[in-house]
């Protein structure tokens, strides 16, 4: 019997005046109630009863003793509670991580949307490109962009699937002419990520005729896929966007796609967290919302870049500098 237990059963002595009364509360033998209270005098060093054949009183000690355990009891009383209810509602600190292009289109509009339904939770959002340490208790959630995943203790949930496409500027093709194949890629000026899963000066392309590999000309190598987007609008060369990235330039008519029958780095967007046992109303809720929106903002993406390759960019006014009000059309909560 563990030590709460044994001060709850003190408690119930004290009160009741009897072992008897305390065992009959508990659905236990008297037998078990005095030896629990032993035990706890055994350990303290300390007579907590008087006992006699007609009655039990607490010692000077005992009274003490009791009042603190009380106290001690609440509190434990409480946390369960609190515990007990963080699995039933949403309520509480909720403390995710996010790659920062991810974050910024998909993320913090659903963490708006999220907290239209569940305002009891607070959002801490940090943005890095590292997976966070997910064990020390500063990150619930972490929603991360992969080809794959390595081995870990951590549950693994995907919620989306996007790619990315061959895009430059307007004035960097009028210098420099439009690729017709995947050939001509090593005649231009190309701005390449540098990260370990990619070759630095290998694209791999994916169309009509199945996988191709070309060597290019990398100008620029940079490890924040938001560099490459910037390059690209400034002219420095064709670089790889994530279609989210490239979305609103397409529609402003600031980026033009290069090789349209062509994609490459196809990816999952994924969220991590440490347990699938217990996990509390909050990490589920917010999982949950993740899987319903991000998929549905991919397909308001892909749909966004049929339009433009059809010539139809009419709808480019509506949207703001971060080329988010066009997920509205279904999803009036999500924020423009």
């Amino acid at each position: 019997m563990d030590k709460i237990e044994q001060m709850r059963l003190l408690i119930r002595v004290v009160d009741s005046g009897s072992f008897t009364a305390a065992a009959r509360t508990y659905d236990l033998n008297t037998t078990a109630v005095s030896r629990a209270v032993s035990e706890l005098e055994k350990r303290l060093r300390t007579r907590l009863l008087n006992r006699s054949t007609r009655r039990l009183s607490p010692t000077a000690a005992g009274v003490r003793y009791v009042e603190q355990c009380r106290a001690i009891v609440a509190s434990v009383d409480m946390a369960d509670e609190e515990a007990s209810q963080a699995s039933l509602h949403p309520a509480g600190t909720l403390k995710i991580h996010s790659y920062a292009s991810i974050g910024r289109r998909y993320v913090l509009p659903a963490i708006q949307l999220y907290r239209e339904q569940h305002p009891d939770v607070v959002v801490q959002l940090r943005c890095s490109q590292q997976i966070p340490e997910m064990f020390d208790g500063n990150c619930e959630v972490a929603i991360v962009a992969a080809w794959s995943l390595p081995d870990s203790d951590l549950v693994a949930q995907k919620i989306g699937s996007t790619y990315s496409i061959l895009c430059a500027s307007r004035d960097y093709l009028a210098r420099r002419d439009v690729p017709r194949t995947p050939a001509d890629l090593q005649k231009h000026d190309c701005l390449t990520l540098d990260v370990a899963e990619l070759e630095a000066n290998i694209w791999c392309l994916e169309g009509p005729g199945g996988t191709i590999d070309v060597a290019i000309n990398g100008v620029l190598q940079t490890n924040v896929s938001e560099m490459i987007a910037s390059g690209v609008r400034r002219g420095m060369g064709i670089g790889i966007l994530p279609l989210f990235s490239a979305v609103q330039g397409l529609l402003d008519g600031s980026l033009v796609r290069v090789l349209p029958d062509y994609t490459l780095q196809k990816m999952h967007i994924f969220a991590l967290f440490p347990s699938r046992h217990f996990v509390d109303a909050k990490t589920r809720t917010w999982v949950d919302c993740l899987r319903s929106f991000v998929p549905r903002a991919i397909q308001r993406e892909e749909a966004v870049l049929l339009r433009c390759g059809d010539g139809d960019a009419s709808r480019g006014e509506r949207l703001d500098s971060h080329g988010n009000a066009w997920f509205q059309e279904d999803m009036p909560n999500v924020p423009a």
